[in-house]
């Protein structure tokens, strides 16, 4: 199967202060969306393969978006998800950004081991969607756990599948819960 992509958008937000927090260099964050033709819309369709086979093309393509929203920073972060058209399913989303989809971003960032999480909802145009982050090599690294709201108009349209991919290139800025630290996960992996 091939997928039609209707568009594409990159968010990136570039923050340097939070809560009085100055940092000397900006956390990025960026969110990759394609929005494809849902094939599936308005139909029971019980075999949803194809749509995980066609995934790892797309994964493909938004990673090299992804690549290029970066520029020369690294990520530590991520998290996905999608909004459904009203005329679809959850599953259908869910077959578009299982494993076989986020593996070749992972690839292209230079590795992941963590989970990646995920969020995937219904949505009429222009609802939004909580992405949540967590950190690419160990979900217990607290300071790294947050998300991206993202919102894009007339975007689903009840035949679409928005997916998205959420990068960020450190954690929160100020953070202090405690827990595994991001310098603490590279020293154990170097190890290893």
């Amino acid at each position: 199967m091939k997928l039609n992509i209707r568009r594409t958008s990159t968010i990136v937000e570039d923050k340097n202060e939070h809560a009085g927090r100055i940092v000397d260099v900006p956390v990025r964050k960026i969110a990759i969306v394609a929005v494809v033709e849902n094939p599936y819309a308005a139909k029971s369709v019980e075999d949803l393969s194809p749509l995980i086979d066609a995934s790892v093309w797309l994964g493909g393509l938004m990673a090299k978006m992804a690549l290029q929203a970066l520029g020369t920073y690294r990520v530590q972060s991520y998290g996905k998800g999608a909004l459904v058209g009203l005329h679809g399913e959850i599953e259908h989303a869910s077959a578009l950004v299982t494993t076989a989809y986020a593996n070749p971003i992972r690839d292209a960032i230079g590795g992941g081991k963590a989970w990646i999480s995920s969020m995937v909802k219904m949505s009429s145009p222009g609802g939004a969607i909580d992405i949540p982050m967590n950190h690419k090599d160990d979900v217990y690294v607290r300071s790294h756990y947050d998300g991206m709201t993202v919102a894009i108009q007339d975007t689903p349209m009840p035949d679409e599948l928005a997916i998205i991919f959420c990068l960020a290139s450190a954690g929160r800025i100020g953070a202090r819960v405690g827990g595994l630290t991001h310098d603490e996960v590279l020293q154990r992996d170097a190890k290893g």
